[in-house]
């Protein structure tokens, strides 16, 4: 399937970005000159009619950008005097700056959520409204946390580059935390349709074939990788010929990406029998569950609840708490699912736990509790094929 002109400087753009911040260590700078060849491709291309090249084209324009923007200033540092000859010098994008930029984000000198907001803003593109809606905060709190997130990058001198082999473990959780969010924003974006950012899903996959071949002996960087693949293999068939989101159990397997699944399969026995286990191995089996039945109704759901039992005891998180009740429901009943449920509190905002609830109510058949659920799950945030999704099942409901 050809990309339009849009969504391929969108799914370039983060390479080109990382690449222009290694070459002038400045944030501003470098998105500065992206945005400024973003506009001359607008001006110049259309969807009929493509750079041959789109990133190489991209990035030798946003390194001219970058370079009339330094000329442009009255006086120029050491730093930024290097960054010319660099910008002169330097023709190609690496491979791994990306990678550098992640590890860059993911400091231990930021917060938890400046590392997130500034590698979604950076690596995955979205804009700071996107990424505060996704946090559920004002944009100007979002715009001010990732402004002050480069700010500090900047005055503490943070290096731009992988880390040392014994700097590493300490920044493994948030990267790894970080390239997971870039995965599922694409796999099930937070805003407008629900793949609207399937680029962002297969970025997220090569940042996680790029991390574990970095540390191939980090049982977790397998496990990430692995639950990414074996949760992309569905990519293919989660979606109706109207557009419409279509659920695990309805999907018409034949589709999915047998290449991932065995992948993905091959990937997470090889980590679990490292016996060091962690959450992203243990999210990776569920995965693979799922993916290896032939059939929804071969689901091997008692070894699904028992994995979620242990994940739950790891992470200790509501949303997991939410997965493992529907993992019992489909074991021993909707009722099961429902006194689950009503253990957990703080997530009144999260439309998936309402539909998870309204789900269980409408299968026993207490249809006026499972409309007043519908209800408060559109009352929440969520993508817009989420919401018509939701809207139609309301509407199914037995007056």
């Amino acid at each position: 399937m050809s990309r339009s002109l849009a969504e391929t400087l969108r799914v370039e753009g983060g390479q080109v970005l990382a690449t222009l911040i290694r070459l002038t260590g400045r944030f501003d700078l470098a998105e500065d000159a992206l945005q400024d060849a973003l506009v001359v491709a607008n001006e110049r291309f259309s969807d009929e009619r493509l750079p041959e090249n789109p990133a190489a084209w991209l990035t030798v324009v946003a390194k001219r950008k970058a370079l009339d923007r330094l000329r442009r200033e009255a006086k120029r540092a050491a730093k930024e005097a290097e960054a010319m000859s660099l910008l002169v010098d330097d023709t190609e994008t690496e491979p791994t700056d990306q990678l550098r930029l992640l590890f860059t984000c993911c400091h231990p000198a930021l917060s938890p959520e400046a590392r997130v907001a500034l590698a979604l803003r950076t690596l995955g593109g979205l804009t700071t409204n996107e990424i505060a809606r996704a946090f559920l905060v004002a944009e100007s709190t979002m715009g001010q946390r990732i402004s002050r997130a480069k700010s500090k990058i900047s005055s503490a001198h943070i290096p731009y580059r992988v880390p040392d082999d014994h700097e590493l473990p300490e920044r493994l959780d948030a990267v790894l935390n970080v390239i997971y969010l870039i995965f599922t924003t694409g796999h099930h974006a937070p805003f407008g349709a629900w793949d609207d950012r399937v680029d962002l899903a297969d970025e997220g996959i090569r940042l996680a074939r790029m991390l574990a071949g970095l540390m191939p002996d980090e049982p977790e960087c397998v496990g990430l990788l692995a639950l990414c693949l074996a949760t992309a293999a569905r990519q293919p068939a989660r979606q109706s010929k109207d557009g419409l989101p279509v659920l695990l159990a309805d999907q018409d397997r034949t589709l999915w990406n047998q290449e991932h699944i065995a992948e993905a399969s091959r990937l997470v026995d090889g980590a679990l029998r490292r016996r060091s286990v962690g959450p992203y191995q243990i999210q990776a089996a569920i995965s693979a569950l799922h993916s290896l039945a032939p059939t929804a109704d071969e689901t091997d759901w008692e070894q699904i609840v028992t994995l979620y039992r242990m994940l739950e005891r790891l992470v200790n998180s509501e949303v997991v708490t939410v997965n493992r009740a529907v993992a019992e429901a489909e074991l021993s009943g909707p009722d099961i699912g429902l006194e689950i449920l009503a253990t957990i509190e703080g997530l009144d905002n999260w439309h998936l736990y309402w539909s998870t609830k309204a789900d269980f109510l409408r299968r026993l058949v207490r249809s006026d509790e499972a409309r007043d659920a519908y209800r408060r799950a559109l009352d929440c945030d969520m993508n817009e094929s989420d919401r018509v999704f939701l809207t139609t099942r309301l509407s199914e409901l037995p007056v």
